[in-house]
């Protein structure tokens, strides 16, 4: 997979070093000379550019990419980097940063986003997990389906405590993505046995207010 990621400060790099690993192609772009910490990601091609302007995406070869990231630190720009990566670009995916949650109603597909992550929210989604035992905390939603992630721990007198993941009737259209068991993930299968102090993540779609208490009533009442 190819993928282009504009601003190359620490969160541009991170993803760039994780995404390198897992040996993927990626190319970091940035118009600050500073950020050019090349040595850092050596593996990544490099780019000083300005991700705004369609003649840098156009050399970064944003056409032939699977994804890009806009990953800076200014809102405005990493809108701008969505919109001309999907709209003149024909990107399949586009991932945004969002700094300021105030920001998140605008990034959405009207602006070209296909996921937004606000890091803020992110953090204070798994500050609140961490707290609160037993309630479900959103961790993030897909703008283009509109399907939501959802993280809860298991408390001790959870209901499916002991039941077998194959046996549970889940509300609506949950869907059980992951198990996290310690510091390990499990990938869900009908025959695992959910324990306490599991944490569940869970995927729920577009209608998931609708059902979301029922959900709730189901692993924690």
């Amino acid at each position: 997979m190819r993928v282009v990621i504009a601003g190359a400060g620490s969160v541009g790099r991170s993803i760039a070093r994780e995404l390198l690993s897992h040996g993927h192609e990626v190319t970091l772009i940035d118009k600050l000379p500073a950020a050019m910490k090349i040595s850092s990601v050596a593996d990544a091609d490099w780019l000083l550019a300005d991700a705004c302007e369609l003649s840098s995406l156009a050399e970064a070869e944003v056409a032939g990419s699977d994804v890009v990231v806009a990953a800076t630190g200014d809102d405005k720009a990493n809108l701008v980097v969505s919109l001309l990566a999907k709209t003149e670009f024909a990107v399949p995916r586009v991932v945004a940063r969002v700094n300021n949650p105030k920001n998140e109603w605008m990034f959405d597909r009207s602006w070209g986003v296909d996921v937004q992550v606000s890091t803020p929210r992110i953090m204070t989604a798994l500050v609140e997990e961490a707290v609160s035992v037993g309630d479900i905390v959103k961790i993030f939603t897909f703008h283009q389906s509109g399907a939501s992630i959802h993280a809860i721990t298991l408390p001790p007198d959870s209901p499916v405590i002991g039941r077998r993941v194959g046996a549970i009737r889940w509300p609506g259209a949950t869907v059980l993505a992951a198990i996290i068991r310690g510091d390990r993930p499990i990938p869900p299968g009908a025959d695992d046995t959910l324990e306490a102090g599991d944490e569940l993540l869970l995927v729920l779609d577009a209608s998931a207010e609708d059902y979301l208490a029922e959900v709730q009533a189901l692993l924690a009442p």
